[in-house]
């Protein structure tokens, strides 16, 4: 008996996507040539369906707590903007849009087999809207096919009974692995390498949960990865290939990837498209409602994350470098790397400059340990420094190292315990010497810097330097609270004087999102006047939990 499209069947999808995934994201991985060949597609879009099944699952617990039950709109909507929240790389943004646009179609509570045949649809041609350049051969035309193929099995069911939502989904199954077998000669760089377009592939497992879940017959019948034969019509070059999709590119291609949230109107967003469309290529714009996921591959990651600060509030930064992988099918190692949280989109460029893989949080959502361990796998590095810039990530950040180890990569967890100790052991950091004397000199470097923070009190609370009220501004070194006042001028000079009357060459000043408009100078003043021969530098930080870091080397 075929299941109903309710809320439990999105729940059921959301597993059974996940299994499906968990099974092929090794094999999509090794077919991953196009836009990038990065080898990450399929750990892209497991980390995406795993973000929108724990999405649907705290829908299910917070209606459980209520003692009511979740609706199909509860549940393909938390799903939908799971995965917006968690999207991971290009296939990932794209299968996210996909979901919200089935989402416009079925929350409207109705689960027929019409309603799906027509969230498929618009799943589709959401797909299309999202991306700037849409090129055929890839996850696009899969989609395409699928609700082709769900159409034709609702117009071949008309005037009998009629088709249920199980069948539909069987059929646009069916029809997306039909369409992922022909993308080699849709697009050249899938035909000389001789295998389907890996988004697609993905969609394709992910269809499949869906026929699964609604027919109740599960099968784990692998995607076929490989074209039949390489195509000799497939002739050209990749730069041919990305040019033709993008309107430009060279013989490298972009050096980064920058992916963010962002909230934002919708006419921020439209001005954001065109400046990010000018930045770079395999640009993914997707959301709505004030909440976007931002995907695009430039050279400049600090001009697209500015413009992402123009535009509206990112955060979730994420900045990968590619590491000039695009011509090989397996993503090039490099000798060492060093992955960084920071607190803030300034910080994640100014990271991503420095040749870091940033890991951008923003607060209240500190990074898990799996976090962690895919950005040591995107940095593509034998040797990795890991820095956690956060005294209450040390047992994450452990553990993802210890993890990474497991797979053959190794791993130094430098003590950095706030982002101004971070940007200190960067700025020391020399691949070109031994990992063990590059370990020393990034922790020594760490060690030396002194690190505070002014912060506003949320609420009433006892500290050590006395009782502070919800809105005072709280002045901390290494951790304590020193002093507590009502103007964050005045207590980021007192901050300073103490941490300067122990002595010290550099003080480094990391301006939040918050700032007020001339602090820098104000302090930058204050510290020539009163401490000679002592050097300031100042960057834009963007984070929001704290107004200000200060470092002092």
């Amino acid at each position: 008996m075929p299941y109903p499209l309710d809320a439990a069947a999105v729940r059921s999808w959301c597993g059974l996507a996940l299994e499906a995934l968990g099974r092929e994201r090794e094999r999509i991985d090794a077919i991953n040539v196009y836009p990038v060949a990065d080898g990450d597609t399929g750990t892209n879009l497991y980390l995406t369906l795993e973000s929108a099944a724990r999405a649907v699952e705290a829908a299910f617990d917070g209606h459980t707590s209520a003692g009511t039950a979740p609706c199909l709109a509860d549940a393909i909507g938390a799903m939908a903007h799971g995965a917006l929240i968690g999207a991971r790389g290009n296939s990932g943004t794209i299968v996210a849009q996909l979901l919200r646009g089935m989402t416009e179609v079925l929350a409207a509570g109705d689960g027929s087999a019409d309603a799906l045949r027509q969230a498929l649809r618009r799943a589709a041609a959401s797909t299309y809207e999202a991306v700037a350049h849409p090129v055929e051969g890839t996850v696009l035309t899969v989609a395409t096919a699928a609700a082709d193929a769900a159409e034709r099995s609702a117009a071949g069911a008309a005037g009998a009974a009629g088709a249920d939502a199980a069948e539909v989904a069987r059929a646009a199954h069916e029809g997306a692995r039909t369409a992922l077998q022909a993308t080699p000669g849709q697009l050249a760089v899938l035909g000389r390498a001789g295998v389907v377009d890996a988004g697609g592939c993905g969609l394709v497992a992910l269809l499949g949960a869906l026929a699964d879940a609604l027919s109740g017959e599960v099968s784990a019948t692998p995607v076929a990865v490989r074209a039949d034969a390489p195509l000799p019509e497939a002739a050209g070059c990749e730069v041919a290939d990305r040019a033709a999709a993008n309107g430009r590119g060279g013989p490298e291609g972009p050096a980064f990837e920058v992916i963010y949230l962002l909230e934002a109107g919708d006419a921020a967003v439209a001005r954001l498209r065109t400046r990010l469309d000018g930045l770079g290529d395999s640009l993914v714009v997707v959301g709505g409602d004030g909440l976007w996921n931002v995907h695009v591959h430039v050279d400049d990651a600090g001009a697209a994350v500015e413009a992402g600060i123009e535009a509206g509030r990112p955060y979730r930064v994420r900045i990968t470098h590619f590491g000039g992988v695009t011509r090989a099918k397996e993503p090039a190692m490099t000798a060492r790397a060093v992955v960084a949280v920071v607190p803030g989109p300034g910080l994640a460029g100014l990271c991503a400059e420095a040749g870091a893989t940033p890991v951008a949080v923003r607060p209240g959502e500190p990074p898990a340990s799996g976090e962690l361990v895919q950005a040591i796998r995107q940095a593509h590095a034998r040797e990795v420094m890991l820095l956690p810039n956060d005294a209450d990530l040390r047992h994450t950040a452990a553990a993802a190292a210890e993890q990474a180890r497991t797979e053959g990569v190794r791993v130094a967890l430098i003590p950095t315990r706030s982002a101004v100790q971070g940007i200190a052991a960067l700025a020391v950091h020399e691949p070109g010497r031994s990992f063990d004397e590059d370990v020393v000199a990034m922790t020594a470097a760490a060690g030396a810097t002194r690190y505070a923070e002014l912060a506003v009190a949320e609420r009433q609370s006892w500290t050590m330097a006395g009782v502070c009220q919800a809105g005072d501004v709280l002045g901390l070194i290494d951790g304590d609270v020193v002093v507590i006042g009502s103007d964050l001028t005045r207590i980021a000079t007192a901050v300073l004087d103490r941490m300067l009357s122990a002595g010290g060459e550099m003080v480094t000043l990391v301006l939040g999102a918050d700032a007020p408009d001339g602090l820098a100078e104000r302090l930058e003043r204050h510290v020539r006047a009163r401490h000679l021969a002592v050097d300031t530098v100042v960057y834009e930080g963007g984070q929001h939990a704290a107004p200000l870091l200060i470092g002092v080397e």
